[in-house]
C-alpha cells in the first residue's frame, strides 16, 4: 500500500470549493503550530542557553516562579492523553481506507511531540527564570487554538456532532489549547515580561537559596512530585556513600517545627479565648489542629476518595475485557483506566507536621509547668515521657489513618453495589459474611493489644533481673551463683514466652482472618449463586466479583484498626489537653518579682517575628515568636540583693510550707542558710526563685546601679541573673565542657580556674576524650560526688551577680569540701564580688559567713552575723559549737578514708575497660584493613547491598528444622490451593454453559470448589500458626543461648564490654526477635509467593506475557536493590535522631528548676526545635523513600496489568483464563510494594539476630576441669594451706602478664595482707585464686589440690570473698544472704549478729523476709576487722589492703610491684626496714 499525506485519491487534493473546505489541507494546517514550536525551541534547548540563567546561584533546578504552574502541568497531561486518543482514532480510520492517509494521524503524532517539547521547554525556562522565552509558547498555543477551532467549525458545518468521536476529540483539543493560552496570558499579566515597560522581578524561594535544604517535595514540578523523581539522586547516591544527616540537610522553613508550632499555638490560644467565659468547657485540640492543618488533611482525604473510587476500575475492566473476549470482540479501549489511579494514591504528610507541633506545645508547657505539679506527684516524669513518646504517637497514627475513617464506608457501599449489579442477591450473602466476621477482627485486635501489654510487663521484669546479673556478675562468678540467678531470669522469661504465645496466637488469627475471609465470602457467594440464580456464572461476572471481594476485605480489615486508633487518639488528646491546661508557674514568680501587681500589667504583647538568619541555619528564634512574659523585679536598696517580706509559700497544697519569712540577703556577700534536715532551707531558695506558690508576701530584687565603681567588672552581667546548683545534681547529655559552660561563651582562663576550684581536672584527665567526653544518661556514668562538682562548677562559671548553692558539699568528702570552700567560694566568688547564698550542713564553715539565716520548721529562727547570733542567742550558738566539734572529730577520722580516690579508681577502671575494648577494636580494624588493602569501594558497596542470607538461615534453623520444613511445606501448599481455587473457578465458568444438563455438572463443580475453599481456609490457619510458632521457638532458643553464653563468659568480657551494649541485646534486640521478625517474615513469604503465583498464572493464561517479564524483572531488581540500601540508612537515622529528642524532654523535666533559675528556657526551646527538625527530616525522607518505592512498584504493576490485558485480548481463546490472568495482574500491584518493604524491614531486623549471634561465638570459661567433682573431698579446703608456685597470670592471650613468676607459701589459718600501689597486681592475685584470670604458667595448690584441675563451680563454691564494692540484689534479706537456700534461720541470724546487723534487721517489719530498699550506713571497716578476728579466727584470710594500717595486725604481709613480690615477711620485720616499701606506705598512711 503506497504512502501519501492525503491518500492516492485525486479528489483528496480538490480545492475548487475553497482551501478550507479540503479536509486534508485543514489537517496540514494543524501541522504548522507544531513545526513552528519545534523549529523555535530545539535550538534554545540544545545550544547552550545556560548563559541566560539567573544571577542568583541555586543548586536545585526546581524553581517555581510562574503563575498557574500546577494547572499547566495538568492541562498538558490531559492534552497528551487526548493526542494519544487522536492518534489511535486516526490509525483505526486509516486502516479502513484503501490507501494510507497520513493526514489522519500525522498531525496528532506531531502534536504529541510538540506538547511534550512544550512542557520540557517550559520547565527549563522556569528553572532558569527567563520568562521572555515563554513568548514562543504563547504564540504556539494561539496558533494551535486557531487551527483546531477552524477544524472543529468545519466538522460542525459538515453535520458532525457529539456522537462522533473525531468531533469530540477536536472539541477537547480546542478547550485544552484555549485554557493553556489563557494560562500564558495570565503569566504575561502577572510577570509583565512582554508588552509592559516594567517587568516584575521575582527572587527565588528563600529555601532554595539555602544550600542545606534538600527536602525538595514542596518546590519540584508536578510530575516530580507525583513520581518522587527528585528522590532519585539521594537513593542512587546511597550506593556510593551511606546517607547521613549532612546528606539529607535541613527542612524547608514552612515545614520546620517553629513555623508550625506558631500556627498551632495561635489556633489553640484562639480556642482558649472562646471558652474563657465558659468555665465548664475546655479548649478543643481537635479544632485547633483543624484550623492549623485542616487544608492538607482534607486534600489528602480527597485524594484518598478518588484513589479508592478509581480502584474499582480494575474489576470493571476485567468484566469488560473478559466479556469482549467471550464475545470474540476487540476491547482495547477498556485497558486505559487500569493504571490511572497510581498518581492519586499519594497522600500528604500533614500528620507528621501536626505531631512535630504537638512536641513543641508539650515542651513549651514543660518549661512553664508549676513545680508543685511535679513535687506533689500530679504530673510525674513518667507521665510527661508517655505524653511525648506514646500519646503523640497515637495521635500521629490516627491522623495518618483518619482519611480511611470516612473513605472506607464509601468504598464498602460502592463495592456492595457493584457486586449486587454483577451477581444479584447472592452477592449480598458474601458481603454479609465479610461484615459479620469484621467484629471478630476487632476482638482479635483488642486481645492483641492486651497480650502486648502483658508481654511488656514481663519483659520489664526480665530486664530488671538481667541488669542485676550484669551489674553483679563478678560477685555471682566468685560465689558460683550464676545458675541460681540464671534460673530466676529463665523463670521470668517463661512467663514472658507464655504471654508471647498468646500474642503469637492472636497475631496468627489476625493473619488467618485477613486471608480466609475473602475465600469464605467467595465460597458463600458462588455456591448461593449456583443454586439460586437461573443464569449460569459467567467468567466476566466471576472474576470481576472475585476482584471486588478482595477490594472489600481491605477496608473492613482496616476499619477495626482505625476505630481502635481513633479511640486511643481521643484518650491521648484528653491527656494532652489536661496537661496543657495544668497549673503553670505563677505570675508572682521570680520572673515578675511581685505577686500583688494587677493581672492587667502583665498582659502579653505581640512580638514581631524576625527573619530567620540563613547564615546560622541551625538556630531557631522561637523567642522572637514567643510573647515576653518577663518584667523587671521591683527595686530595693542597693546594699541588699534580695529581700523577702512577710512571705508565706506553699507547694500547691494550700498549706504554707514556709511561713512568716522576713529575710534579706546582702549584696556581694556570703549568706549561709543552716538548719536541720527538712526545716525548709532548699524550699526557701526555690521560693526566692519563684518555684513555690506565693500565698502572701513579696520577694524584692535590688536594682543595681551599674555605673557604680564597685560593679565596673560586672557590667556585662544580667542585672537579675542567677546561677543555681541544686541539691540533687543534674547533668545534660552533653560533654563535660558543655555542662560547665552551660551556653555561656568559652573563656579558657575562667574555665581552668573553675575546674581547679572544683578539683575536676584529675577526673577530666581520666576520661577518654577529656572534657569533650559525653556524660549524662547516654554517656559516661559518673559518681555522685563527680556529678555534684560539675554542677557547682557550672554555677561558678556563669557570669551572674547572684549564685545559689544548695548543699554543694553533700556528696563530697572532707578534702574536696574544704578545697571547694577555700578555692571556689571564698576565693573565686568573693574575688568576683558576687552575691552568694549557700545552703549547708557543714557548720565549721559558718565562720566564713557574712550573713547567716537559721531555719527551723519552715520559718526563720534567727538572722544576722555569727557575732550577732553569739550575742543574742547563746543557746543556739553553743549548740552549733557542739556540732562543729563533732564534725571536726569526724574530719580527723575521715582523713584516712579518701572517698575521691575511690571514685577516681572506679572511673579509671571503667575507662581502662573501655580503652582496652576500643584498642582491641582498633587493632581488629587495622588487621582487617591490612587484609583488605586490595578491596575497593565497589566491594564495600556490594556488602551494603547484599542481603544477610547467612543470618537469615541461622535465625530460621534456630526455630527448629521440623517447624521450618512445616512452614515451607504449608506455605507452598496453601498458595497452590489458592491458585487451584481460582483455576477451578476459571474452568467452571468457562465450561459450565446453558447446554449442560445441569445437576451433575453443578454438583461436581460446587463440591470441588467447596473442598478447595475449605482446604484453603484451613491452610491459612496452619501457615499463620507455623510462622508464629517457628518465630517463638527461635526467640526462645536465641535468648536461652545468649543468656547462658553471657553468664558463662569470662570476666574480661564484662570489663571490656559496656554494660549498656550487653543489656541492649536483651532488650531492643530480643524485642525485635520476639515480636517484629515473625510478622515481617510471614508478610514477606506471603507477598513473594503471591507475586510468583500471579506471574505464573498470568504466563499460563497468556504465554506472550513472558516476553515482557524480562524487562519488568530487571526494573524490579534495580528498584528493590537501590531502595533497600537507602531505606536501611534512613531507618537508622530516624531511630538515632529520635532518642536524643526524647532524652531532651526527660532531662528538661528533671532539670526544670535549674533551667528556669538560669533563665535558659529560650536556649532549651531552640535545642528542642533543632532536635525535632533533625528527627522530622529523617522521618520525612524515610516516608518519601517509601512513596518513591510505592510509585515505582505501582507503575510496574500497571505495566503488568496493561501487558496482560493486551496479551489476553490479542491471543487467548479461553475467557475464563483471561479473567484469571487479569485478576492476578491486578493483585500483583499491591504485593510488589510489600515484597520490597518487607525485604528492607527484614534486613534491618536481621541486624538484631546478627548482634546476638556475635555474642554466641564468644568463648566461655572452662567450667569442666580435669578432676571429677566426686574426687574432691567433701570438706575441702579444710586446713587452708596455700602454695603458689611460679605463678604467671594474664587477662587474655593477647595481653601482657599481670603476675610474673610469683612464689609464696601461706600456712593454714594465717592472716595475710597484700598491699601495693595501683596496678601492682594485688587484685589480680586475689582473682587468680578463683581462676577469674588466665593462669598460663605455674600453679596454686590449696590443701594439696591444684586449683586448675578443679571444676570451676566446685572451686568457687568452696572459697569465699568479701568484695570492696558492696552489691545487694532486689529481694529479701534472706535471699541476699543465702540465694541457694541451704542455711537455717539460726545460721543466718548468727551471721547477721557477727556483722552487727541483727538488731537492725529485727527492727524491720518482715525481718529476714524484708525487701531491701536502701543501703544502711554503718562503720563497715571496723566491723569487718572484728569479723576477721573472731568469725574467721581459724580460717586462712588473704586481705587486699588499700589502706596499709588495716593489715598491721596480719601474720604475713606481701608487698607487690608490677606483678612481682617485692617484700614478703611479717609486718614487724618489714617495719624494721626503714628504707623498705612497706615502711614507706605506713608512714604515708599515718
Amino acid at each position: 500500500m503506497s504512502l501519501s499525506f492525503c491518500g492516492n485519491n485525486v479528489s483528496s487534493y480538490n480545492i475548487y470549493d475553497g482551501v478550507l473546505e479540503n479536509t486534508c489541507f485543514v489537517d496540514a494546517l494543524n501541522l504548522v503550530p507544531h513545526v513552528f514550536l519545534l523549529f523555535i525551541t530545539f535550538p534554545i534547548l540544545f545550544i547552550g542557553w545556560g548563559s541566560q540563567s539567573s544571577k542568583v546561584q541555586i543548586h536545585h533546578n526546581t524553581w517555581l516562579h510562574f503563575p498557574g504552574h500546577n494547572l499547566r502541568w495538568i492541562l498538558t497531561f490531559a492534552l497528551l492523553f487526548v493526542h494519544v486518543c487522536e492518534i489511535a482514532e486516526g490509525i483505526v480510520s486509516d486502516s479502513r481506507r484503501e490507501s494510507r492517509h497520513l493526514h489522519l494521524f500525522m498531525p496528532a503524532v506531531m502534536g504529541f511531540v510538540a506538547t511534550t517539547t512544550s512542557i520540557v521547554y517550559y520547565h527549563n525556562i522556569e528553572t532558569s527564570n527567563f520568562p521572555k522565552l515563554l513568548l514562543a509558547l504563547f504564540l504556539y498555543w494561539v496558533m494551535a487554538f486557531i487551527t483546531k477551532t477552524i477544524k472543529l467549525v468545519k466538522y460542525w458545518q459538515c453535520g458532525w456532532g457529539l456522537s462522533d468521536l473525531r468531533f469530540c476529540i477536536t472539541g477537547m483539543m480546542v478547550i485544552l489549547n484555549g485554557l493553556l493560552m489563557a494560562v500564558e496570558i495570565n503569566v504575561i499579566r502577572v510577570r509583565r515580561y512582554v508588552f509592559f515597560m516594567n517587568p516584575q522581578k521575582v527572587k527565588p524561594p528563600e529555601d532554595l537559596q539555602d544550600l542545606g535544604v534538600r527536602f525538595l517535595q514542596p518546590f519540584v514540578n508536578l510530575l516530580s512530585k507525583a513520581t518522587y523523581w527528585w528522590m532519585n539522586t539521594l537513593i542512587i547516591s546511597a550506593h556510593k556513600k551511606p546517607i547521613d544527616l549532612k546528606a539529607i540537610g535541613k527542612l524547608p522553613i514552612a515545614m520546620r517545627a517553629v513555623t508550625n508550632y506558631v500556627c498551632l499555638k495561635d489556633a489553640y490560644e484562639e480556642q482558649k479565648k472562646k471558652v474563657a467565659d465558659h468555665p465548664n468547657r475546655t479548649p478543643s485540640i481537635w479544632l485547633a489542629m483543624y484550623r492549623a492543618f485542616g487544608r492538607p488533611i482534607l486534600l489528602s482525604s480527597t485524594f484518598r476518595y478518588l484513589a479508592d473510587l478509581l480502584g474499582f476500575a480494575g474489576p470493571l475492566c476485567i468484566s469488560g475485557i473478559v466479556q469482549r473476549v467471550n464475545e470474540t470482540q476487540n476491547g482495547t479501549n477498556n485497558t486505559t483506566g487500569v493504571s490511572s489511579w497510581c498518581f492519586l494514591k499519594e497522600t500528604l504528610l500533614a500528620d507528621c507536621i501536626a505531631i512535630v507541633t504537638s512536641y513543641a506545645m508539650i515542651y513549651n508547657k514543660i518549661l512553664r509547668l508549676s513545680t508543685s505539679n511535679l513535687s506533689m506527684g500530679e504530673m510525674t516524669l513518667g507521665q510527661i515521657n508517655n505524653l511525648v513518646a506514646i500519646e503523640t504517637n497515637q495521635l500521629m497514627w490516627f491522623l495518618f489513618l483518619c482519611p480511611n475513617l470516612w473513605a472506607m464506608p464509601v468504598q464498602i457501599i460502592m463495592g456492595v453495589i457493584l457486586l449486587y449489579n454483577l451477581l444479584g442477591s447472592s452477592a449480598l450473602v458474601g458481603a454479609a459474611v465479610i461484615v459479620l466476621l469484621a467484629p471478630i477482627q476487632y476482638f482479635i485486635a483488642t486481645k492483641l493489644a492486651e497480650a502486648q501489654k502483658s508481654t511488656l510487663d514481663y519483659s520489664t521484669e526480665r530486664l530488671k533481673k538481667t541488669n542485676e546479673i550484669l551489674k553483679g556478675i563478678k560477685l555471682l562468678k566468685l560465689y558460683a551463683w550464676e545458675h541460681i540467678f540464671c534460673k530466676s531470669v529463665e523463670e521470668t522469661r517463661m512467663k514472658e514466652l507464655s504471654s508471647l504465645k498468646t500474642f503469637a496466637l492472636y497475631t496468627s488469627l489476625s493473619i488467618f482472618m485477613n486471608a480466609a475471609i475473602p475465600i469464605a465470602a467467595v465460597l458463600a457467594t458462588f455456591v448461593t449463586h449456583a443454586y439460586t440464580s437461573e443464569n449460569n456464572l459467567k467468567p466476566a461476572e466471576a472474576f470481576a466479583s472475585l476482584s471486588l471481594f478482595h477490594i472489600l476485605v481491605t477496608p473492613l480489615f482496616l476499619l477495626s484498626t482505625v476505630v481502635r486508633f481513633a479511640v486511643k487518639a481521643i484518650i491521648s488528646v484528653q491527656k494532652l489537653n489536661e496537661f496543657l491546661l495544668s497549673d503553670e508557674i505563677g505570675d508572682d514568680s521570680w520572673r515578675t518579682g511581685e505577686g500583688s501587681l494587677p493581672f492587667e500589667s502583665c498582659k502579653k504583647h505581640t512580638a514581631v517575628p524576625k527573619t530567620i538568619n540563613r547564615k546560622q541555619p541551625g538556630r531557631y528564634h522561637l523567642d522572637s515568636y514567643e510573647p515576653s512574659t518577663r518584667r523587671l523585679r521591683p527595686a530595693e536598696t542597693e546594699d541588699i540583693a534580695i529581700k523577702v517580706t512577710n512571705g508565706y509559700f506553699s507547694w500547691g497544697s494550700g498549706l504554707a510550707t514556709l511561713s512568716n519569712i522576713d529575710i534579706r540577703i546582702p549584696t556581694g556577700q556570703l549568706t549561709m542558710i543552716v538548719g536541720q534536715v527538712g526545716c525548709g532551707k532548699s524550699s526557701l531558695l526555690l521560693a526566692i526563685l519563684g518555684e513555690m506558690q506565693t500565698l502572701e508576701g513579696k520577694v524584692h530584687w535590688s536594682n543595681v546601679n551599674e555605673s557604680e565603681p564597685s560593679f565596673d567588672a560586672t557590667r556585662s552581667r544580667n542585672r537579675y541573673s542567677v546561677a543555681y546548683a541544686a541539691q540533687k545534681p543534674w547533668l545534660l547529655n552533653a560533654t563535660v565542657e558543655e555542662n560547665i559552660t552551660f551556653g555561656s561563651p568559652f573563656n579558657k582562663q575562667r574555665y581552668k580556674a573553675v575546674t581547679d576550684a572544683c578539683s575536676l581536672q584529675p577526673d577530666i584527665d581520666l576520661l577518654p576524650f577529656g572534657d569533650q567526653t559525653e556524660i549524662g544518661e547516654r554517656g559516661i556514668n559518673l559518681s555522685g560526688g563527680q556529678r555534684q562538682r560539675i554542677c557547682v562548677a557550672r554555677a561558678l562559671y556563669q557570669n551572674t551577680n547572684i549564685v545559689f548553692l544548695d548543699d554543694p558539699f553533700s556528696a563530697l568528702d572532707i578534702h574536696l569540701s574544704d578545697h571547694l570552700m577555700q578555692e571556689g567560694i571564698l576565693k573565686f566568688l568573693q574575688d568576683d564580688k558576687r552575691t552568694l547564698v549557700l545552703v549547708t550542713h557543714k557548720l565549721q564553715y559558718l565562720t566564713h559567713a557574712d550573713w547567716i539565716i537559721a531555719m527551723k520548721d519552715g520559718s526563720v529562727l534567727r538572722e544576722g552575723t555569727l557575732k550577732d547570733i553569739q550575742t543574742k542567742d547563746v543557746e543556739l550558738y553553743e549548740h552549733w559549737k557542739t556540732l562543729m566539734n563533732r564534725q571536726d572529730q569526724e574530719l580527723e577520722k575521715d582523713m584516712e578514708a579518701d572517698q575521691t580516690t575511690l571514685e577516681r579508681k572506679t572511673l579509671r577502671r571503667a575507662m581502662y575497660s573501655r580503652e582496652a575494648k576500643a584498642q582491641m577494636e582498633d587493632e581488629d580494624e587495622e588487621e582487617e584493613e591490612e587484609e583488605d588493602e586490595d578491596d575497593n569501594m565497589s566491594t564495600v558497596m556490594r556488602l551494603r547491598t547484599k542481603m544477610p542470607w547467612k543470618t537469615c538461615w541461622r535465625y530460621l534453623t534456630s526455630g527448629g528444622f521440623i517447624l521450618l520444613l512445616l512452614m515451607i511445606f504449608s506455605k507452598l501448599l496453601k498458595h497452590s490451593v489458592i491458585v487451584g481455587i481460582d483455576y477451578w473457578l476459571a474452568t467452571w465458568t468457562s465450561k459450565y454453559s446453558i447446554n449442560n444438563t445441569g445437576i451433575v455438572d453443578k454438583t461436581y463443580y460446587v463440591a470441588g470448589f467447596s473442598i478447595l475453599c475449605g482446604a484453603g481456609i484451613f491452610l491459612c490457619l496452619v501457615t499463620s500458626l507455623t510462622v508464629e510458632w517457628m518465630g517463638l521457638t527461635a526467640a526462645k532458643n536465641l535468648h536461652h543461648n545468649l543468656l547462658n553464653k553471657i553468664i558463662l563468659g569470662p570476666i574480661r568480657f564484662f570489663d571490656t564490654t559496656p554494660l549498656g551494649l550487653i543489656l541492649n541485646r536483651f532488650s531492643a534486640d530480643t524485642n525485635i526477635i520476639d515480636q517484629h521478625i515473625p510478622p515481617t517474615l510471614e508478610s514477606l513469604t506471603r507477598s513473594t509467593l503471591l507475586c510468583l503465583s500471579a506471574i505464573g498464572m498470568i504466563s499460563f493464561a497468556t504465554p506472550v506475557f513472558l516476553v515482557a517479564l524480562l524487562p519488568l524483572g530487571v526494573a524490579f531488581y534495580f528498584i528493590q536493590k537501590y531502595f533497600r540500601v537507602a531505606s536501611k540508612d534512613l531507618q537508622e537515622l530516624d531511630d538515632s535522631t529520635q532518642l536524643p529528642l526524647l532524652c531532651h524532654f526527660s532531662e528538661t523535666a528533671e532539670g526544670l528548676t535549674t533551667i528556669r533559675a538560669f533563665r535558659h528556657e529560650t536556649r532549651f526551646k531552640q535545642r528542642m526545635l533543632e532536635l525535632t527538625d533533625t528527627n522530622n527530616i529523617a522521618y520525612l525522607f524515610l516516608s518519601a523513600a517509601n512513596r518513591w518505592l510505592e510509585v515505582r512498584t505501582d507503575y510496574l504493576g500497571a505495566c503488568i496489568v496493561l501487558t496482560a490485558s493486551i496479551a489476553s485480548i490479542s491471543g487467548s481463546p479461553n475467557s475464563g483464563f483471561v479473567g484469571l490472568g487479569l485478576l492476578y495482574a491486578l493483585t500483583i500491584t499491591n504485593y510488589l510494594n510489600w515484597v520490597v518493604r518487607n525485604l528492607a524491614d527484614l534486613e534491618v531486623q536481621m541486624g538484631a539476630v546478627k548482634k546476638v549471634n556475635s555474642f554466641l561465638t564468644m568463648e566461655s570459661e572452662n567450667y569442666e576441669g580435669t578432676m571429677d567433682p566426686s574426687q574432691v573431698p567433701e570438706h575441702w579446703p579444710q586446713e587452708g594451706e596455700i602454695k603458689i608456685h611460679d605463678l604467671c597470670v594474664r587477662y587474655e592471650n593477647n595481653l601482657k602478664p599481670v603476675l610474673k613468676h610469683v612464689k609464696a607459701y601461706i600456712k593454714p589459718g594465717q592472716k595475710v595482707g597484700i598491699c601495693g600501689r595501683t596496678g601492682s597486681g594485688k587484685s589480680s592475685l586475689s582473682l587468680a585464686f578463683f581462676r577469674m584470670v588466665d593462669i598460663f604458667d605455674g600453679k596454686i595448690v590449696i590443701d594439696g589440690i591444684d586449683i586448675c584441675k578443679l571444676p570451676l563451680h566446685t572451686l568457687r563454691s568452696r572459697l569465699s570473698i568479701i568484695l570492696q564494692d558492696p552489691i545487694l540484689f532486689s529481694g529479701s534479706i534472706r535471699f541476699n544472704l543465702d540465694p541457694e537456700c541451704k542455711c537455717t534461720d539460726d545460721r543466718l541470724w548468727e551471721a547477721l549478729e557477727i556483722a552487727q546487723l541483727k538488731n537492725m534487721v529485727k527492727s524491720l517489719p518482715g525481718g529476714l523476709e524484708n525487701e531491701f530498699l536502701y543501703a544502711q550506713e554503718f562503720d563497715a571497716e571496723n566491723i569487718l576487722q572484728k569479723v576477721v578476728m573472731t568469725a574467721f579466727a581459724d580460717r586462712t584470710v588473704v586481705t587486699i589492703a588499700h589502706r596499709v594500717h588495716t593489715i598491721l595486725t596480719a601474720d604475713l604481709v606481701i608487698v607487690m610491684k608490677r606483678g612481682n613480690i617485692l617484700e614478703y615477711d611479717t609486718p614487724e620485720s618489714l617495719l624494721a626496714q626503714e628504707d623498705g616499701v612497706f615502711a614507706s606506705f605506713v608512714r604515708a598512711d599515718m
